[in-house]
């Protein structure tokens, strides 16, 4: 991991190289460091396994800085609605946020070994009635539903639902 980032800063470097002026009367490392900064925020926002949207993102950050303050100030563990009270925000966009940053775990994850075969994430979401990742391509098609506008859903459900 630090091997790749010295890397995404060295090529941080090179564009600085490459695009410096040298007629703007500016030091060479005024221009460099926020070019190589750039780079490397750039790497680490677009390498992450589930892209989450900027102000998602923000909204789950702001949302864990209130709960601090909230635990300093009411010496307990602060509600969701709290965290949301605080920040402006209704309570369910505060769950998404915050369940958006989270990291996935790999379907093949060991959840317990004794010593003798493991099982895995994957074995316990599995269901005997759909085979063959029917439940993967179910969660999609509902992740893609849940994406279009109501026309759209409504001429997809006419299509391939009612048969029209």
């Amino acid at each position: 991991f630090v091997d790749d980032l010295f890397q995404v800063g060295c090529i941080g470097l090179i564009k600085a190289i490459d695009n410096f002026d040298l007629g703007q009367n500016v030091k060479f490392s005024t221009y460099a460091v926020p070019m190589i900064i750039g780079e490397i925020r750039r790497y680490l926002r677009d390498n992450n396994p589930i892209r989450v949207s900027r102000s998602l993102r923000d909204l789950a950050y702001k949302a864990l800085q209130a709960r601090d303050a909230l635990v300093a100030r009411l010496g307990r563990e602060p509600s969701v609605k709290e965290i949301a009270g605080d920040l402006g925000a209704e309570t369910d966009e505060v769950v998404y946020a915050l369940d958006a940053i989270q990291e996935p775990i790999s379907l093949f994850e060991p959840i317990y070994h004794d010593g003798g075969d493991p099982i895995y994430v994957v074995d316990q979401v599995a269901d005997d009635k759909t085979q063959d990742g029917q439940w993967l391509e179910g969660i999609a098609l509902k992740e893609a539903m849940r994406r279009l506008n109501d026309r759209e859903k409504m001429i997809l459900n006419l299509r391939f639902f009612d048969g029209k």
